[in-house]
């Protein structure tokens, strides 16, 4: 297993599952610019019928049914692909690198792209429709082609390089389920509802999570001694809320990572920071600790970023007394993030009144100057209108007062 696929799966699982909840703050540096006004996008993932994404070759968009192709897209290692189309009706097509001209692989009709919109439209020939156009040898031999690819899956002697390949899809598919939220507001425009972006957003997470879940499971067959695949199957699990499944995963890769001779550090503590996450996520506040903690012990050079995760973990669950002492500790490892700052404030302002006479919200000790400090890190930040809200209901200033000159 390349050391690079290895480092990113472990860098995405030191995080708990936590994209539908920190859209703005952990993924807007990732998100598609969207599309110009009078322009729309398309994206998606082309897969073979044998059910894997297919490599490279080009997407195209057609208004006369395939005659003519239009706009052209090409398509990822990986399978993806993605680009700007003026708003209509197409017929979205595939063409393999080898593709004679004038013919083509597969296609979908009435595709519709909107402006100021992302589309998000798959070409998958494993479905019915591609199937049936299949003459009876061509179907014949696919059918084999999936039996081999069946048997290949449960072999334990499958290769380290096709375990890369699905690691380079994980890796992709983690992205995605972090940027669910930012590609539902895209797709819907900015007249949909919150409710309907949280549809549609949970739509797409569950859907990048579940194949991450049937990769991996494919993988920690063919290779059970390898611990970042089960970081990576416990990932998913976490993310899908299978909190079991997720914490026994947690247990088998760490178990692993920690008999390899020399144990890997970022691996064991990837595995203690997926286990915090599973017990911050089920209210094991003390297990979770631990978890964390051990996780900071294991890569010291990375211990900031563990005592983030735990904070956040603590934030997702709602759990407040617990993510005010998590955010402390995390403060002081690295006190230039400003999302620690909000999550102090957060679960401190639980714990606010309002004073009968005045109506104005009483804050506890801390809960302002943290509010403050997170506005000062980061003024444009997705909590910075909730930090501004609570300040001016409790009658605080925004900004750390100046000191009074001496005199």
């Amino acid at each position: 297993m390349s050391s690079a696929l290895r480092l990113r799966l472990i860098s995405l699982a030191c995080l708990p599952a936590l994209a539908g909840l920190f859209h703005a703050d952990l993924i807007s540096a990732q998100a598609q610019q969207p599309p110009a006004p009078d322009m729309g996008r398309i994206h998606g993932r082309v897969i073979n019928p044998a059910g894997v994404p297919q490599k490279n070759g080009t997407v195209s968009l057609s208004v006369d049914g395939g005659e003519t192709l239009s706009y052209n897209f090409p398509v990822s290692p990986s399978g993806e692909f993605s680009g700007p189309a003026p708003p209509g009706e197409y017929t979205i097509v595939y063409r393999a690198p080898d593709t004679p001209e004038g013919k083509i692989v597969d296609y979908i009709s009435g595709v519709e792209v909107v402006a100021g919109q992302d589309a998000a439209q798959d070409i998958d020939m494993t479905r019915r429709e591609f199937i049936a156009r299949l003459s009876p040898d061509e179907q014949r031999q696919l059918q084999e082609l999936r039996d081999a690819n069946t048997a290949a899956s449960s072999d334990a002697k499958r290769g380290a390089s096709a375990i890369d390949a699905d690691l380079e899809i994980v890796n992709l598919d983690f992205q995605a389920a972090g940027n669910a939220r930012v590609t539902a507001t895209q797709n819907l425009g900015g007249a949909a509802t919150r409710a309907d972006v949280d549809s549609m957003s949970a739509e797409i997470e569950s859907a990048k999570l579940t194949e991450i879940e049937t990769l991996m499971t494919k993988d920690v067959a063919a290779d059970p001694t390898e611990p970042v695949v089960w970081i990576g199957l416990g990932r998913a699990e976490s993310g899908l809320k299978n909190y079991l499944d997720a914490e026994s995963n947690f247990k088998r890769a760490l178990d692993l990572a920690l008999k390899e001779d020399p144990p890997r550090p970022e691996v064991v503590a990837a595995a203690q920071a997926g286990l915090g996450g599973v017990y911050a996520q089920t209210l094991m506040v003390d297990d979770a600790n631990a978890a964390f903690d051990a996780a900071a012990k294991a890569d010291p050079s990375n211990a900031a970023k563990y005592l983030r995760s735990q904070a956040i973990a603590f934030f997702s669950a709602k759990n407040f007394d617990a993510q005010v002492d998590a955010a402390d500790l995390a403060i002081k490892a690295d006190p230039d993030q400003a999302i620690l700052y909000y999550i102090k404030a957060d679960g401190l302002a639980h714990n606010a009144r309002v004073d009968p006479e005045t109506n104005k919200l009483v804050l506890p000790p801390g809960c302002a100057d943290a509010f403050r400090k997170y506005l000062e890190l980061d003024p444009n930040g997705p909590y910075a209108a909730n930090a501004a809200t609570f300040l001016q209901r409790a009658g605080e200033p925004s900004a750390t007062p100046s000191p009074t000159p001496q005199k």
